[in-house]
């Protein structure tokens, strides 16, 4: 009777439930990008950054979600460089299994027969940075150790970096020139893709020993040492004896603040999860906004229902209709328009969410829990609307009805 009711009065129902659908498509559009936004920034942006399940130790955080002032921007400054003996003196000390990478990096140009790629990220490490950055090779091969340890100027490139310079031809074995030196290209990383429209793919990698190193770090300095517990579970443990090693390094005493920074990736994600909860804890009231007109525009429509009815609520009553079932039809009627109002707003949600992730970068990811409370709250705004209506409905005297026109 209620999906009857709606299919003879159309655009009035229609009319009905546009509050209901703007406020569940509002709530499902905005958590499937925050929910997506949450695994995109969990798993793309802080492994990208800093490495699944790894901590860098570095003269000072590389990414700060806090208020930073000028004295404490400075403060950082004046602290002393990471440097290959304090990077030899955590590997020699550390007991907990672990992969360790020394590293640094700056943008450069890197030049072949005439073309040039800008703007590149070159990177100064050792063979365990492609362990730690889950860097599978597609062409060629990673340096060695030995290669390393003598200099040598062998390069492996980023995907976008092989495809400008040598455009679509095998480089390996070719010759780069980056900071005026040859450098031999032994290898090409698998593409990497995009990080919020931008390419990870723009980088070289060589020995941090090579000749290179003066484009990025000065002479025995490093930006920093990466290091990724073999155990997952004991990231914390080895953070903390990292610090006191450092500490005792830099001959520190226990009063003394550390003159150093160990970031993980929960330390990148602090700012986004901070926006997250803003952005969840005003979600319901902007819904709940919505809701109450959707809900106040139902109320009304069903009391003008009532009274368009109101000779058809007599013959029932005299044919025997008590009021519990006069006002059970009504608020089911009123239920079943803000339900389909719901189930609306979840499919444009839906779609809205899916769009935005087609045509930007950011990501949607649909929450199952959002879809179910969805549809509880169409029902319960639908059944809250339609109790006074029922109400009047029931109330009504059925010889006064009968005699209405």
């Amino acid at each position: 009777m209620a999906l009857n009711a709606i299919r003879v009065q159309k655009l009035k129902s229609f009319f009905s439930l546009i509050g209901v659908l703007i406020g569940v498509t509002f709530l499902i559009a905005v958590v499937s990008i925050v929910q997506g936004m949450n695994v995109y920034m969990r798993d793309r942006f802080a492994n990208a950054i800093i490495g699944f399940n790894t901590f860098n130790v570095r003269r000072s955080p590389m990414i700060s979600t806090g208020n930073v002032t000028e004295e404490m921007w400075r403060s950082w400054q004046r602290r002393p460089r990471i440097t290959y003996a304090d990077a030899d003196y955590v590997e020699q000390h550390i007991t907990f299994p672990a992969t360790i990478a020394r590293f640094c990096e700056d943008r450069v140009e890197v030049w072949h027969g005439g073309k040039v790629a800008k703007d590149i990220d070159l990177v100064g490490t050792e063979p365990t940075y492609f362990d730690i950055k889950r860097y599978g090779i597609r062409l060629g091969r990673a340096f060695t150790p030995q290669e390393v340890t003598t200099g040598s100027t062998v390069v492996v490139l980023g995907d976008i970096v092989a495809d400008k310079l040598f455009e679509g031809a095998d480089p390996v074995g070719k010759v780069v020139t980056i900071g005026g030196l040859p450098y031999k290209v032994i290898g090409v990383v698998e593409k990497q893709g995009t990080l919020f429209g931008l390419s990870m793919d723009k980088f070289a990698i060589m020995p941090y020993k090579a000749p290179g190193r003066r484009l990025i770090c000065p002479i025995n300095v490093l930006d920093q040492v990466s290091i990724r517990p073999t155990n997952p579970d004991s990231l914390r443990m080895a953070m903390a004896e990292v610090e006191g090693i450092m500490r005792i390094r830099r001959q520190l005493k226990p009063t003394q603040e550390s003159n150093f920074a160990l970031e993980t990736a929960e330390g990148a994600l602090e700012g986004w999860a901070k926006i997250s909860k803003i952005l969840m804890t005003a979600l319901p009231l902007l819904v709940g906004i919505s809701l109450v007109v959707g809900g106040i525009v139902i109320m009304n429509i069903m009391l003008m229902a009532v009274t368009e009815r109101t000779r058809e609520i007599g013959i029932r009553k005299a044919l025997g209709a008590r009021r519990a079932d006069i006002l059970s039809q009504f608020i089911v009627e009123s239920a079943t328009l803000s339900t389909l109002g719901a189930a609306l707003g979840i499919a444009t949600g839906v779609g809205l969410a899916f769009l935005v992730k087609a045509l930007t970068p950011l990501p949607a990811s649909v929450a199952v829990w959002s879809l179910v409370v969805g549809v509880g709250v169409g029902l319960g705004v639908g059944m809250v609307a339609g109790v006074y209506p029922a109400y009047r409905a029931s109330k009504l005297d059925p010889i006064a009805a009968l005699r209405a026109e």
